[in-house]
């Protein structure tokens, strides 16, 4: 029977109450007093010289309180780049500044010029129509490749070129890696693009400044998936505050997908001018500004070699990437292509050699951050399209060629320097073969062929590590800050608890999952448990919410605090019932002496804990109250296996997806709805990528899809009912919950399936395709099928 309560039960998400009654309270819902508005005149070119800029008739313009440039910020720190990478041959990588506002330069279209705070939104956009912006066009490069030539514009003229590092992992393996492919009974090439993707969260990025000049404390109001990072950056390394005098709020935050971890300069200039005008200043992004303003996704070109035996065992592969950083090194730019892309390229199989090469570039586009998987879908895509080739090249089943090469044995230490710990890769393939029905797949086929239409099938694997960690591993590795994740659980005295987070909620059912875990704990109502995150003045410091890391990490946190509240109750309970601390039990929200009938119930307990007249005070401070730090000691390794079957229509080249099957492993589940829902979301955010959605630039760095006309986001129609499956659990073996992660797994498993299937397709409509780019629109699988 399904539980109804506590872990592995679908509980309702609590908070969706008030997102669905529209008392939600977003950061565009906070108006303060006095409030002004900004709007930032943001550059129309790719890359030019700033050789003059007249404000004098913005600033005479009615309701303009000051126009802001980037004279305003000399002196004042750029944004921080939170993560460090080395090359191959040891040099720290290039790291241009990164100014809150254009200083001598624009480098993309969207760089911030000036900024015009007004009494209103429409007079400041008025005024900032009428600053005299006078900047000399310089050429544009925005191809990666081209960017790299000795000829090439340079982005960062204190630069001295446009390659920000060429990193090789692992650079021991590289001779023989390039040995075994030479040798190799069969080598498979494949060169493909992971296309360029704007987020588009439903809420677009908002920022409010205050100013509190009598206490000299700023507040920020920001829709951020990490408000204590957002302190710590912009307080240490930008504003110069210090931390103890800056509060960073991020209250509900309608959908983040990576975008909205990073520190952007909108939230350094509001915070900046609330306390430069004495009045707080709030900027709302249009959808066509986040276009615009909003660090983008993904963007690699690779060449990938896979090398093979003459009994079909992987025995090699090689990856050549270039990696688009955009003209700025966004928060966590450098980390996405290489610790959290070339770690990932072994996938779910025993290849014994591995060799990953990643060049990132800068060119005069808009930075490129992590975005839903961050570099684990990049490396998925092209270990998983590069198997289906050889499997095509070699005339052997796809999946039994995955099965042949699958890790079979656990732990396993991988040739890219991480250890899987648990994992059952055949079990999730015998659970996809069962719920997508594909010995059912020819008579589908054949039913298609009888319409005119062409229907094909795609199978993938993957494999993600998410759960960052250690904090002294990834410190080794570049990061500029700790992975842990912290928590303090409070007891109110009637048994009630206030747990403060310093993980963030924007769509991941935190303050109902989390308070299943502590209930079953304790063996109380979930109702009596209140999650508090978002604000650093009233949290514990924390790392946020990304990467599949809130339950693996952030859980574990709030683990470790109710452990030492329930240890400090069994020490009251044991004085209250004058029986040895040992011999206590807490079961179903009672405290019991083990072999009695003695008991006390845990309310009481608490209100003891407040009431200290039944225990020496000498022995047990009052009051219940504890906090923990969860630093794990190693990744989360979540798997599953894919299918996708599409039907292509040969006339125009559209493609259908007639159904999607996913068998995940993410270890102990606490809310089996709440992780389909995560799935559910990540395919079809998967499926926008492999079918639908492309930042495409011209050759000047206009952004051509810089809205929704011409970037095509996924819809209902465009997406099929979903079969999920979560029932291979394998838990991992780490961390106290024995969870993996499951926020992330869609968006990684779904792209090479759609691929795989819309390629098989076309084969067995006779066409000889062996790829196409995403996104496949239907004048690119029309032009395939015509050669």
């Amino acid at each position: 029977m399904p539980k109804d309560h506590g872990i592995g039960a679908s509980n309702k998400r609590r908070e969706d109450v008030r997102f669905l009654t529209g008392t939600g309270n977003y950061t565009d819902d906070i108006n303060l007093r006095g409030q002004a508005h900004v709007y930032f005149l943001r550059s129309d070119m790719a890359h030019g010289r700033i050789t003059a800029l007249d404000t004098s008739a913005a600033e005479a313009m009615p309701g303009v309180l000051r126009v802001f440039t980037g004279a305003d910020f000399e002196g004042i720190g750029g944004l921080p780049c939170g993560w460090q990478v080395t090359d191959r041959h040891g040099e720290v990588m290039q790291e241009p500044g990164h100014p809150v506002l254009a200083q001598g330069k624009v480098r993309h279209v969207g760089d911030p010029i000036a900024a015009v705070v007004a009494e209103s939104l429409a007079q400041a956009r008025d005024a900032a129509e009428a600053i005299e912006a006078d900047i000399e066009e310089l050429p544009a490069v925005i191809d990666m490749k081209a960017a790299v030539q000795p000829d090439a514009p340079k982005v960062h003229d204190d630069l001295t070129s446009n390659l920000c590092y060429d990193w090789g992992f692992v650079e021991d393996n590289r001779e023989a890696v390039d040995a075994a492919i030479k040798s190799a009974a069969h080598v498979t090439t494949l060169e493909l693009v992971n296309n360029r993707l704007v987020a588009n969260p439903m809420e677009p990025r908002v920022a409010v400044g205050d100013f509190n000049r009598a206490s000299g404390e700023s507040t920020l109001y920001t829709t951020s998936q990490n408000p204590h990072v957002i302190r710590l950056l912009m307080g240490a390394f930008v504003l110069g505050i210090p931390e103890h005098k800056l509060r960073v709020i991020a209250p509900d935050v309608g959908g983040g997908f990576g975008t909205k971890i990073f520190h952007y300069a909108e939230e350094a200039f509001c915070t900046f001018a609330a306390k430069a005008l004495n009045r707080p200043v709030k900027w709302t992004a249009s959808r066509s500004e986040a276009f615009i303003s909003d660090a983008h996704g993904r963007d690699h070109v690779t060449k990938i070699e896979l090398a093979l035996d003459a009994d079909n065992n992987f025995t090699a592969l090689r990856t050549e990437t270039y990696a688009n950083m955009g003209a700025y090194l966004s928060t966590f730019a450098p980390s996405v292509p290489t610790w959290l892309h070339g770690t990932l390229m072994a996938g779910n199989y025993k290849t014994p050699l591995i060799y990953v090469n990643v060049k990132a570039v800068f060119t005069n586009t808009v930075p490129v951050d992590a975005y839903r998987g961050a570099g684990r879908p990049e490396a998925t895509y092209q270990l998983e399209r590069v198997i289906d080739k050889a499997a095509r090249e070699l005339d052997v089943d796809p999946i039994a060629l995955r099965r042949q090469n699958f890790i079979t044995e656990f732990p396993y230490a991988t040739p890219v320097a991480v250890e899987y710990d648990t994992g059952d890769y055949g079990a999730t393939m015998d659970k996809l073969e069962e719920i997508a029905d594909l010995a059912g797949f020819p008579a589908r086929r054949a039913e298609s062929e009888a319409r005119g239409k062409l229907r094909g099938l795609g199978v993938n694997c993957y494999i993600e590590a998410c759960g960052i960690a250690p904090s002294q591993l990834v410190g080794q590795l570049g990061a500029r800050a700790g992975l842990y994740e912290s928590a303090t659980v409070r007891v109110n005295a009637t048994g009630g608890l206030v747990v403060m987070t310093g993980s963030h909620s924007h769509g991941q059912g935190h303050e109902t999952s989390f308070p299943q875990v502590i209930a079953e704990m304790i063996g109380i109502d979930e109702n009596m448990v209140e999650i508090v995150h978002g604000d650093t003045a009233n949290t514990p410091m924390g790392m946020g919410t990304y990467g599949s890391r809130s339950l693996a990490v952030g859980g574990s946190a709030m683990v470790r605090a109710t452990e030492k509240i329930i240890n400090k109750t069994k020490k009251i309970a044991a004085h209250l019932m004058e029986a040895s601390e040992a011999d206590i039990e807490l079961k179903d929200g009672a405290f019991s002496v083990a072999g009695t009938d003695k008991s006390v119930a845990w309310g009481d307990v608490c209100l003891a804990a407040y009431v200290p007249h039944n225990y020496p005070l000498e022995d047990i401070e009052p009051g219940l109250e504890e906090t923990a730090f969860y630093d794990p000691s190693n990744f989360t390794y979540p798997s599953g296996a894919y299918c996708c079957e599409v039907e292509v229509d040969p006339e125009t080249g559209h493609v259908t997806i007639e159904s999607f099957a996913a068998a995940d492993d993410f270890g102990n589940i606490v809310n089996p709805m709440i992780v389909s829902g995560q799935v559910h979301g990540g395919i079809a955010q998967g499926i926008g990528q492999a079918l639908l959605e492309g930042a495409v630039y011209d050759e000047n760095g206009q952004l051509l899809s810089a809205s929704y006309m011409d970037y095509a986001m996924p819809r209902a129609a465009d997406v099929p009912f979903y079969e999920v499956d979560h029932s291979c659990q394998t838990p991992c073996t780490h961390n106290p919950l024995g969870v993996k992660g499951c926020g992330e797994a869609g968006a990684i498993g779904s792209p090479p399936a759609v691929v795989n299937a819309v390629v098989d397709a076309l084969r067995s409509g006779g066409k000889a395709v062996t790829h196409i780019d995403m996104p496949l629109s239907p004048a690119r699988v029309w032009a395939a099928m015509n050669g």
